[in-house]
């Protein structure tokens, strides 16, 4: 979708305007663009002259209770803003839903890369995919090693039990927003309401940590802004690190042309191994990782409710973007792997 100074789904012109130019100073002579990449809440880029802002906000419809909650993501960045974690520097905040419909938020754009896809991907050299590889893992680093309480974040989420509560709370997406029967997805909430241990560190947490949810440099390669913070909240940082893993593909892993969502990334020569990504972060932060595969499974699950959703949202004609069509055939794919990754723990 290119820029333009018509009305977008989601983003009205008139009372958009009226907001940006009062809390913003922004000129009406603007020109917006959803972007694209996203699956969940929508992200717009706008820009006028020399300015380029970033709005975002939640999805058409179908929103879950509870999800895509923009307090969270603006107080989130904001708290990070002064932190070695890289996020963008958040401008505005807007509650009215009289505006928009819905809550947003608006931030300044960060220029630089990102990686949605193999051609973003094939641009880069191997030396270049190495390096962002490590730079992925020492940015989470940096997250879970954020003084919770020292940035105003200790009351952002509960403390203790997160990877218990996760399973529940997507075992409840998972009902709300499943447009189908799958058996083995039933198997892997149950089983994992079993094999889940117990917290014992809190950190912040991401929650969708992966590449496409970063922008990057690429000279000197360095992630210059983590993106996408809906799901925040405090918790267990392997659950976190888990999360990123499942996007990863490795070159060998089977599966990869069936997961739509990251495929081809991370495929090319100089990516690191997902063995490797965890091993960094292993010798970064010291953290035990002798759990890691039910924390895997834990992941799997998580993503394959997310993606119903958005499937259900593609059945129901509220998706704004592309790649919808193919989400819904990973659901099944990722309850499977999570009840394999269980049978080796």
């Amino acid at each position: 979708m290119s820029l333009t100074r018509k009305d977008l789904p989601g983003l009205p012109r008139e009372s958009a305007a009226t907001y940006l130019r009062r809390e913003l100073g922004l000129d009406s002579d603007w020109s917006a663009e959803v972007i694209s990449g996203g699956l969940s809440n929508l992200t717009f880029r706008i820009e006028a002259g020399d300015q380029r802002l970033v709005l975002r906000r939640p999805p058409l419809g179908h929103a879950l209770r509870g999800a895509h909650d923009m307090r969270r993501e603006h107080r989130a960045l904001v708290a990070l803003g002064p932190t070695p974690v890289p996020v963008p520097e958040v401008l505005a905040f807007c509650d009215d839903e009289k505006v928009l419909g819905a809550p947003f938020y608006v931030m300044r754009e960060v220029r630089g890369l990102v990686v949605r896809g193999a051609a973003e991907a094939g641009e880069l050299t191997p030396e270049q995919r190495a390096a962002l590889s490590d730079g992925l893992v020492d940015a989470l680093g940096d997250l879970h090693s954020v003084d919770v309480d020292a940035v105003g974040l200790g009351d952002f989420g509960k403390r203790g039990g997160y990877a218990a509560r996760q399973v529940h709370t997507w075992g409840k997406q998972w009902q709300n927003s499943r447009t189908r029967e799958l058996p083995d997805m039933d198997r892997l909430l149950a089983r994992l309401e079993e094999a889940v241990p117990a917290d014992e560190e809190t950190t912040v947490v991401h929650g969708d940590y992966r590449l496409d949810n970063t922008i990057v440099n690429t000279a000197p390669p360095r992630v210059l802004a983590i993106l996408d913070w809906e799901l925040a909240t405090l918790g267990h940082p392997v659950v976190d690190l888990a999360s990123m893993l499942t996007y990863w593909h490795d070159r060998d892993d089977v599966e990869r042309d069936s997961i739509s969502v990251a495929a081809g990334l991370t495929t090319l020569p100089g990516f690191r191994t997902t063995t490797e990504l965890a091993e960094r972060y292993a010798a970064r932060t010291g953290r035990d990782l002798s759990q890691l595969p039910i924390y895997l499974a834990l992941a799997a699950m998580k993503l394959a409710a997310i993606l119903e959703g958005v499937h259900a949202r593609h059945l129901g004609g509220l998706a704004v973007g592309e790649g919808y069509d193919k989400v819904g055939t990973a659901v099944p794919v990722l309850a499977a792997r999570g009840l394999r990754l269980l049978d080796g723990a």
